[in-house]
Order: C-alpha cells, then sequence, then structure tokens
C-alpha cells in the first residue's frame, strides 16, 4: 500500500482543477507524449495530480540515479500495471515485491538467459527471421509491407517457439492468432481502464469489462493446455522456459513453481517478448530510412561479414560482430524507448533532488525524456547511433539509459531481446533496399508500448554490395609462377 505523496513546492502544470486535477492540455490516447511535452515545460522533477492522486516525474539523470539506488527505492506496480495482472498474475513483470513467487521464478529461469542458452534459441529466432524475409520478398517491387505489424509477428513467433515450443504460425495465417487477438484487446482495454473517469467509467464500459474477462480467461486456458500437454509428453528436459518451469528446482530451497504462476510467467513472457521488441525494431528501421549515411555504415558492416551471399544464415557468433548495428538499436531505443516509463517506490524515508520523500511514495522515471538529458550532448534529437560507441558509453553516468527498467526488477529477457534484433535488422539491411515512397511521418502509437503508427515502406533487392576486404585482396593476389592458380576463398 502506498501513500500520497506532499507536491507543494514541486513545479506542476498550469491550469490545475481542483477535485479533477491536470487534465488540461492532456490526451488519453498520449500520456506519454503529454509528459514529454511537461518535462520540456517544467523541468527534470514535476507533479501531476488526477482525481487527488499525486504522481511525481523525473527524468533527469542525476534524479534517475538516486531513485535507481536500490537501498532506498524499490521497484512500483503503477495502477496503469496493476490493471494487467488480470491476465499475467504474479508474473515477473506484474507481481508484487512482496509476493514470493516473483523472486523464486526469477532465480528459476535465470538459467533461460545464460550464454549456453542464447546459443539454444538462435536456429529458433533464424527460422523465424527467414520467415519473415520470404514474407518481405513476395512484396519487393510490388506492395509495401505494414512494418510494426510484421515486427509484431515476428517477435511473437520467436518467443512463442524459443520460449515454449509453440508456433503461431504468423507468418501463414491471413489474420492474428485468436490467442493474440485476445492478448490485444485485453492489453487495450487494461489501458484505456487507466484513463477511465471515476464513478462514470465502470458503469460506460460495463460491456468491455466483460469482454475482457472473457479474454482473460481465454488466455488462461490456451497456456494451460500448452503447460498439459508438456506435462503429458513426458518431458522433462530444462532446454527452454517452459521446460525450467516445469522441471527445475529453486537453486536454494528445491521447491518448484506452481501451475498457476507457470501461466502467468508464460503470459508474461508471450507480452513482454514481443512488445517491446517489436517496437525497437519498427523505430530502427524508421531512423535507418531517414538517415541514409547511417544505413550505409550498418550495411557495410553486414557486407562485410556476408558479402555477396544471397541468403546468409548468420551464426550466433556472427550477431555478435554486429557492432554497429547493435548501436543503431540502442539509438532508437534511446529516442524511443518502448517500456517508455518505470516506477520505483520509496522504502525508506530520502529525498529525491532535496526534495522530501515518505516511505512507501512512489515516483516514475520517464525514460524517454531521461535519454534526452544535457549528458547526451547538445543535439538530443539527433539520431546518432556514434553515441554508443565504447569510449562514449564510459563518459556517460551509468544510469542514463534505462530502455529495460533497473535495478533487480529490470527486464530480465534483455540480452534475448537485443540478439533476435540484431540478427533480424542485420538479415533485412543486407537483403533489402528500404524506399520511402510515402514519405512517412513518425507517429507514436500509445498502448502497453510505443510503437510508429501507420509505417509503411517499399522495398527492393539491394544489387550492389560492398565486398569484404578479405575477399577483395584474395581476388588481386598474383598467380605464384609456375604455380596453380588459387581461387578466391
Amino acid at each position: 500500500m502506498t501513500t500520497s505523496m506532499d507536491t507543494t513546492g514541486l513545479p506542476h502544470p498550469a491550469n490545475r482543477i481542483p477535485l479533477v486535477g491536470d487534465v488540461v492540455g492532456t490526451s488519453p490516447a498520449t500520456p506519454v507524449q503529454d509528459a514529454m511535452r511537461q518535462a520540456r515545460e517544467l523541468g527534470p522533477i514535476f507533479a501531476r495530480q488526477f482525481f487527488g492522486n499525486d504522481v511525481v516525474f523525473v527524468s533527469g539523470a542525476d534524479l534517475v540515479a538516486e531513485v535507481a539506488d536500490e537501498d532506498r527505492f524499490a521497484k512500483h506496480v503503477a495502477p496503469s500495471l496493476a490493471r494487467i495482472r488480470a491476465i499475467a498474475g504474479d508474473g515477473l513483470f506484474t507481481a508484487f515485491n512482496e509476493e514470493p513467487n516473483w523472486q523464486k521464478a526469477h532465480d528459476i529461469l535465470l538459467p533461460a538467459f545464460s550464454l549456453q542458452s542464447m546459443r539454444g534459441y538462435h536456429p529458433a529466432m533464424l527460422e523465424v527471421a527467414n520467415r519473415l524475409v520470404a514474407s518481405w520478398d513476395e512484396h519487393v517491387d510490388r506492395r509495401p509491407v505494414e512494418v510494426a505489424d510484421d515486427m509484431t509477428r515476428l517477435t511473437l513467433d520467436t518467443i512463442g517457439l524459443t520460449g515454449f515450443a509453440f508456433d503461431f504460425e504468423s507468418f501463414q495465417r491471413p489474420d492474428p492468432h485468436p490467442f493474440v487477438q485476445a492478448l490485444v484487446r485485453g492489453l487495450a482495454h487494461a489501458q484505456a481502464k487507466a484513463r477511465e473517469l471515476p464513478w462514470i467509467g465502470p458503469i460506460l464500459n460495463k460491456g468491455a469489462d466483460e469482454q475482457f474477462a472473457k479474454d482473460a480467461s481465454f488466455l488462461a486456458g490456451v497456456v494451460d493446455d500448452v503447460i498439459r500437454e508438456r506435462k503429458e509428453s513426458g518431458d522433462t528436459s530444462t532446454d527452454d522456459m517452459l521446460g525450467l518451469m516445469l522441471n527445475a528446482p529453486h537453486p536454494v530451497d528445491g521447491t518448484v513453481l506452481d501451475d498457476t504462476n507457470i501461466r502467468n510467467q508464460v503470459i508474461t513472457f508471450l507480452i513482454a517478448g514481443h512488445e517491446t521488441t517489436s517496437g525497437a525494431l519498427s523505430f530502427a528501421l524508421y531512423y535507418l530510412l531517414k538517415n541514409p549515411t547511417v544505413l550505409a555504415k550498418a550495411q557495410a558492416e553486414v557486407d562485410a561479414l556476408w558479402g555477396d551471399q544471397e541468403n546468409p544464415q548468420p551464426t550466433y557468433e556472427e550477431v555478435g560482430k554486429l557492432r554497429y548495428v547493435r548501436q543503431v538499436l540502442n539509438e532508437a531505443l534511446r529516442l524511443w524507448p518502448t517500456a517508455a516509463a518505470f516506477s520505483r517506490e520509496a522504502i525508506v524515508d530520502t529525498t529525491i533532488g532535496g526534495h522530501s520523500i515518505k516511505k512507501g511514495q512512489w515516483v516514475v522515471v520517464l525514460a524517454p525524456m531521461l535519454h534526452r538529458d544535457k549528458v547526451w550532448g547538445d543535439n538530443v534529437e539527433a539520431f546518432d547511433p556514434g553515441r554508443f560507441d565504447p569510449e562514449r558509453e564510459k563518459a556517460r553516468p551509468v544510469h542514463a539509459f534505462k530502455p529495460f527498467g533497473t535495478g533487480e526488477r529490470a527486464c530480465i529477457g534483455r540480452q534475448f531481446a537485443l540478439h533476435e534484433a540484431t540478427l533480424l535488422l542485420g538479415m533485412i539491411i543486407h537483403r533489402y533496399r528500404l524506399l520511402d515512397t510515402f514519405d512517412y511521418q513518425l507517429k507514436i502509437k500509445e498502448t502497453l508500448t510505443l510503437k510508429p503508427t501507420g509505417f509503411r515502406l517499399d522495398l527492393a533487392r539491394r544489387t550492389e554490395r560492398v565486398k569484404p576486404l578479405a575477399a577483395a585482396v584474395s581476388r588481386r593476389r598474383p598467380r605464384r609462377p609456375g604455380g596453380p592458380s588459387r581461387a578466391p576463398r
């Protein structure tokens, strides 16, 4: 349970209305972008009020360093996130700190993201990436691709296959899988409830609430079937996330997760494992489309690995060599972190930026504005993957970049997501020319995460690539006198 914070003395938006609060100039569809605008006007710490509830936003790198202090703050499950508990229960993402299943599941699942496990996931990631390539090949010189939709298909199939041996077959279906339809409706409803007017909303939205209950029940039933089938198969391996949850005992007390919590974790990973990654890929492709110099540098990197190969099948080790492609992803996540905000709760009486805060009070870290703090330089709106050159990274404060949250409750699957995204982005820019036929202007859609909306692009096949240096040298090597000619390696 939290207490109300006395925000007296903190900046707040103008035109506050008694009882109602700070609703003037805000839209239910754009809460993050509205908060960003207010941060630009009011500074790196400010308060907003909504029907008597005070919320404090922080975005300065020095202030975020304070709330990242694990001795003073812990994760807070904000109301907008708590509403998803009707779908995900006490999963890793939505569990309250005092719920024992969070730490238990975290400890059991850590091996799922080890180096060995990541190598094991790579073939399935590559299989799904090839599905997207096959689909996009059908669009070349014919019709545009809907970027965010296809990135969602890719990431959902990937987490389904790698985590639970469940194939949504998203690229083989004209319409999304019924599970996906129920999940999308459920998440949209949970977010809409966060903007619901007190007293009136529950009456007006009774039908939507009933549909939400049906969707939550359907999601639970599908996952329960997956769990039951795995059990009945007699498979006791721990090769994927579901296997770990079913068969791996806790490393200390030897207990295992109960079926209800396993269901909650599966749904959690299906939500978090595809929503944020698909958004990150979509933003990265947008910025590559609009920054041809950056695109050329990234293509030179992939060409150096795969040259003229028509359909390269990257190895796990090769993905690790795509350092500049990874910087492109990081810079896209800097400008538009797809999980745009996270909340922290004071676990002791303390201060933030000199402002008193009591134990139990909570604040929201506004990641897009943190990533535009002055520590990032003068032109923070410019897309510059060079910000993630190793020497520049070392020079920045450690808490200046938070696309995956912070502390022990930070995203457990961040390396999984970045490997998957780097693999796919490398394959796309090696194979295609990205054509800005529609002169797309970025428009952000806000749901549980951030994504570009209405983002279409045309594709053409690349016909000229930068040759790898070693191959070029090999082709120029003169014959040895009297000896046989040597084929290029």
